[in-house]
């Protein structure tokens, strides 16, 4: 019974390097339960890091745009730091003083605008990354995503030691990471859902989505705790970090069961009484001009299943609030009294 569930020696090849490994240390074939672990294990983190180098620009915003007078986001978008006299570009190295063009009159205006550039190509690729991770090895397709992020936060955090002061350049490098970003939930999403079956699902994800918290507590930490030294570590760091997280998901990642080999025994039980059942068929099912073809869902369609529009709004309004905090609630804090208010009504 088992040698007919046994996959044949040229399917090893899609086994991560990393399972390989382990396997060749135990000198034996890791189990079901084993790859379940390493799924969640790898997952977690790396989902973890793509939110810790999310957060590092609400840390950063207080360090670059340290004495706004303007704290309202302006409509319609405007740059005024071309057109500001020279003595108001003067460069400064001081902490405390900022770093231009974000130390302006405009400067809170000009991260709103980074931050609204990054948001909207992450929003818009995540629509094709769905598509694209479909139709790629999502291991491949998350460490190509993970090392590109960690690329581009870096390159962030390099204007620092470059000296570089266009708005334009930080601009261009922050929508391309936020391209990268979304290569990250529907990928990890797609990986844990081929992993696990509905029964547990539910408990799974719940314990499994506290990476995002993990991430943003992670990314405040060694944001807040590299700034001193130059805000640019702030940025590099975690861009580091993700870019390891990345290799680790190419050496260790399964992206499902069938790519290592890996059944539980009631799955062996029921290909077999199903290989059992087919041959007593005598008669096919299905007229020999029918054909059964799978096609992707299409954007109205997917609007179309019972669930998906309510789920979306409520999503939609959750993502507001949360990233509203996110990305602003540092600064704001940094920018008011808030915390001595309090200390004082404790007093």
């Amino acid at each position: 019974m088992g040698s007919q569930h046994e996959l044949p020696a040229d399917r090893s090849y899609s086994k991560p390097l990393g399972i390989r490994f382990l396997e060749y240390i135990k000198k034996a074939k890791l189990s079901y339960e084993s790859h379940q672990a390493i799924v969640l294990i790898v997952t977690f983190f790396a989902y973890a890091s793509y939110h810790a180098t999310r957060k590092t620009t609400s840390i950063v915003k207080s360090a670059l745009d340290p004495q706004s007078s303007d704290v309202g986001l302006k409509f319609p978008w405007r740059i005024t730091y071309l057109s500001a006299p020279a003595e108001s570009k003067g460069l400064s190295w001081v902490l405390g003083d900022g770093w231009a063009p974000f130390n302006g009159s405009d400067g809170t205006a000009l991260l709103g605008q980074l931050d609204v550039a990054f948001l909207s190509v992450y929003a818009l690729g995540m629509y094709f990354s769905g598509h694209m991770g479909d139709r790629m090895n999502l291991r491949i397709f998350l460490t190509v995503g993970m090392v590109g992020t960690g690329l581009f936060t870096s390159l962030f955090g390099a204007g620092y030691w470059a000296k570089i002061h266009s708005f334009y350049y930080y601009l261009i490098v922050q929508m391309i990471a936020g391209l990268f970003q979304s290569t990250g939930w529907p990928s990890v999403v797609a990986v844990v859902g081929k992993w696990f079956g509905k029964k547990k699902r539910g408990l799974i994800m719940g314990i499994w989505n506290a990476h995002t918290s993990v991430g943003n507590i992670t990314g405040s930490l060694i944001a807040s705790a590299l700034l001193s030294y130059g805000w640019g570590w702030s940025f590099v760091v975690p861009g580091l970090l993700i870019a390891f997280m990345g290799l680790v998901v190419f050496f260790f990642l399964p992206v499902s069961p069938e790519s290592v080999g890996a059944y539980r025994e009631e799955d062996e039980v029921d290909s077999l009484r199903k290989s059992e059942e087919e041959e007593r068929v005598t008669e096919p099912l299905l007229g020999s001009n029918t054909e059964l073809k799978e096609k992707a869902v299409g954007f109205i369609e997917a609007w179309k299943i019972p669930g998906v529009a309510p789920f979306a709004f409520c999503l939609f309004f959750a993502k507001l609030v949360a990233y509203t905090f996110l990305y602003w609630l540092p600064y704001y804090i940094s920018h008011t009294g808030i915390v001595l208010y309090f200390l004082l009504l404790c007093i």
